[in-house]
């Protein structure tokens, strides 16, 4: 048996991965050199590149899936673990913003007046942006959820899209409202150990939703033109699975960083 015909050897090697973790790497060096520069043409670079890396690799995937019938139920089986596998890193990730806040608010430091909020410091109302802001998350988590069986168990293709549609404006309209609450902040990521925890957990988040909803985005375009079946759809299984992780690690963060640390 050749190579090529094994199931799990029907998807060509690809060059982005390693291209995109280059790509990641130019981009944090130049977030580095950022903090001590106004202008950084190291991290503008990292994320073009970043762009076009995701493009083609999006690209490459769906010619493999749709048109290719290279995802075969082997290869769609690896794909789902990588997802799961990703989604666990990712928990990972942000629970190093949650133990820095915990550590840092649990026993606040002389230096910053053993209290916290730190002294001198206005945290943001929990009950006016972030509980709207999570009411927009967990009402995109429900119609995420409602767009799944709506094509692919009773195969209503105009409900499917309508979803989507709403789950996007509500991605979007989500990173708008904290763009909002950044900019009307009374304090900045150089304000103690307060700031510095609370954008990058928070900044970091609203990264995430901007990822999911390009995510979805590309589903939607994708489910216009019919690329997905009720066989062949884990591109938008996959997608939904990182919003219902991004709805999650939001409830933790309303609760414990707004609600809780404020």
């Amino acid at each position: 048996m050749s190579k090529t015909s094994h199931p799990y050897h029907m998807v060509n090697p690809s060059p982005w991965p390693i291209l995109a973790a280059v790509g990641v790497f130019i981009t944090m060096t130049g977030v580095t050199t950022w903090f001590h520069t106004s202008m950084n043409y190291l991290m503008i670079l990292g994320n073009i590149s970043i762009i076009i890396i995701s493009a083609q690799w999006w690209r490459d995937i769906t010619r493999e899936a749709t048109f290719q019938g290279l995802h075969t139920i082997p290869a769609v089986y690896g794909l789902k673990w990588g997802m799961v596998l990703f989604i666990i890193s990712e928990v990972f990730f942000f629970l190093s913003f949650f133990w820095a806040f915990f550590h840092s608010s649990m026993g606040p430091s002389p230096e910053i007046g053993s209290i916290w909020p730190p002294m001198m410091i206005t945290p943001l109302n929990a009950f006016q942006v972030p509980l709207l802001n999570t009411a927009i998350l967990l009402s995109s988590g429900v119609s995420v959820t409602w767009a799944l069986p709506c094509f692919f168990m009773e195969n209503n293709y105009s409900q499917m899209k309508t979803a989507l549609l709403i789950t996007l404006i509500l991605g979007v309209y989500f990173t708008l409202l904290q763009a909002f609450e950044y900019k009307e902040a009374a304090f900045s990521i150089t304000d103690a150990t307060f700031g510095s925890t609370f954008f990058m957990a928070t900044g970091f988040h609203g990264l995430h939703v901007i990822i999911g909803t390009t995510f979805l985005a590309v589903c939607f375009m994708r489910h216009n033109v019919n690329h997905f079946s009720s066989a062949h759809h884990m591109g938008f299984e996959a997608a939904t699975w990182y919003w219902h992780f991004v709805g999650v690690v939001w409830l933790f963060l309303f609760l414990s960083i707004y609600w809780w640390g404020s």
